[in-house]
């Protein structure tokens, strides 16, 4: 959610801040003209919305959008996002004082907020969003089905891709049976086990070298317990420390520390004569494993580079050979258990279908209802399920899923993208976005033209239905409706200043500003009955 957007430069705009409700409703108004527009641009740029280079404010060298936002799963600090345009058209974006690309922060922040009114803005517009609306609404009836849709999906898939490899090696069994049958005897021959090579390059070096690492550890176990060696002197001097501390307690210390290190030195020694001992030069073993290694590395000079591309060589030339000889069985088998892959895949996308065939109705139904009380007549909403053709199926589903729109009774569905007015459009999502309820993935919700052409009892309506939607979203809106206003729980005013350069203003307003400006939409001025008009309306 939007915590606060900071705008310099923008359009009319010179430095405006908002601080949006979250969640809850917050309301723009103003006169006509007065810059509203430039606000809601500013919220595309931060959305990864193409940007613009004629919305720089005139005289100045850039536009600048910022925003901290608090986004699901995200950083519990907030994230603050940056989009600086030049004039020039230049854009640079940063999220968290790091460059990054527009492409990250539409799949960033862009992905949690619905602009909704312009329909190059609307994921609702987007076809292959209907289903997710659905199953969403749905809940664990269509999720269920789906999860097992794309199990099936996957099985499928994995089966097709099992079926072509087997054909595959049939097909260069016939090829190159010959070739293969070597490879296979070659390596065989040698009979190479996994992690043997590695094996003997750790071991080989002690057998080749076992003479030089008995005569070392030989030689250090003698100069450490030998006859006058290292222990022995040691000792002497700890002796030598214990008849001195008796006059002076230091030389005791000094002996103890000594006694210390003998410790320590008898403990090498014993590991040293241990060694010494288990060390083994065998001449028959060394040759076994010379030869050994030798086999390996003629392997891998012809079928390397390493050894694992040895044994995958292997099994591929064991798969040719196999194939050649197995009269086909493989690729029945394979055929087999594609064919029963894709029946079971059939009959999880028809119960996904029969899932979604269900709750679409009721979805549009509830949505239908919706869109009544916002005074779109015999406006209705119907959902379309077309079964496609099977090189079509995707992870969402083997069917089409399109949300329509009926203007009228009479009058043929259409497709949502198709619908020309930006009110009514508005509206429908506002309808949708209200039945969806918790269910919907977007935290922000910005509405703009939503009370175009609505008034009298439908825009009290509005009113109580986006404040019944700022209950679980972030919701702002740009009205001119004061039934809207009321219900905001906060409120800016958009005011443009007089002159040859005029300027956009943006500033929260309350109590008896906040009258008069509710005054002003309702009647035009503020007389003493708007103003007792607009004071009922807000206590209520």
């Amino acid at each position: 959610m939007i915590d606060e957007l900071h705008v310099q430069d923008v359009a009319l705009i010179r430095d405006a801040t908002i601080r949006p409700a979250a969640p809850g409703l917050t309301v723009l108004t103003g006169e006509t003209g007065t810059g509203k527009s430039a606000l809601l641009s500013s919220v595309k740029l931060l959305m990864g919305e193409r940007a613009d280079a004629s919305a720089v404010r005139e005289g100045a060298g850039s536009l600048t959008v910022e925003g901290r936002f608090y986004l699901a799963g995200g950083d519990p600090d907030g994230c603050v996002v940056r989009r600086r345009v030049e004039a020039q058209g230049r854009s640079r974006v940063e999220i968290d004082g790091s460059m990054a690309s527009v492409r990250e922060l539409a799949s960033g922040v862009g992905a949690t907020i619905d602009l909704c009114g312009q329909h190059e803005h609307q994921r609702l517009l987007t076809q292959a969003n209907h289903a997710d609306m659905i199953d969403a609404w749905a809940g664990e009836g269509t999720t269920v089905a789906l999860a097992a849709y794309r199990e099936a999906l996957d099985a499928a898939k994995a089966a097709a891709a099992e079926l072509a490899r087997v054909r595959e090696d049939a097909r260069a069994a016939s090829e190159r049976i010959d070739e293969a049958e070597f490879t296979l005897r070659r390596i065989d021959e040698v009979d190479p086990r996994e992690g043997e090579y590695e094996e003997l390059e750790e071991k080989l070096p002690r057998i080749e070298h076992a003479e030089a690492l008995m005569a070392a550890a030989g030689g250090a176990y003698e100069a450490l317990s030998g006859d006058e060696g290292a222990r022995d002197a040691i000792s002497g001097a700890i002796d030598a420390l214990r008849d001195g501390a008796r006059y002076d307690t230091k030389l005791g210390e000094l002996a103890d520390a000594l006694e210390s290190s003998l410790i320590d030195i008898e403990d090498v020694a014993s590991d040293l004569r241990d060694y010494r001992d288990d060390v083994e030069y065998d001449p028959s073993e060394l040759d076994r494993m010379q030869s050994r290694m030798s086999a390996l590395r003629g392997l891998m000079r012809t079928y390397g580079p390493g050894m694992e591309d040895v044994l995958a060589r292997r099994d591929r030339a064991k798969r040719v050979v196999e194939a050649a000889h197995d009269g086909g069985k493989a690729e029945r088998r394979a055929q087999k258990a594609a064919e029963q892959a894709e029946a079971l895949l059939a009959r999880r996308a028809d119960e996904l279908d029969a899932a979604r065939g269900e709750a679409a109705p009721r979805f549009a139904e509830e949505v239908t209802a919706q869109m009544a009380t916002l005074q779109m007549g015999s406006a209705s909403l119907e959902v379309a399920l077309e079964r496609l053709p099977r090189s079509q199926w995707t992870r969402e589903g083997a069917s089409r899923v399109e949300l329509l729109y009926r203007p009228a009774a009479g009058l043929t569905p259409r497709p949502l993208r198709r619908i020309a007015s930006g009110g009514e459009v508005s509206r429908v999502m506002l309808s949708i976005k209200v039945v969806l309820g918790e269910a919907d993935g977007t935290d922000t919700l910005v509405f703009d033209e939503v009370d175009a052409g609505v008034g009298g009892a439908t825009a009290v309506a509005l009113g109580e239905l986006l404040a019944r939607l700022a209950r679980t979203h972030q919701v702002i809106v740009v009205t001119h409706l004061a039934q809207v206003a009321v219900h905001a729980d906060r409120h800016y005013l958009v005011s443009k200043s007089a002159g040859d350069v005029p300027e956009t203003t943006i500033g929260p307003i309350e109590g008896d500003e906040r009258v008069h400006e509710v005054a002003r939409m309702l009647s035009g001025d503020a007389t003493e009955a708007s103003l007792a008009h607009a004071r009922e309306m807000l206590a209520l």
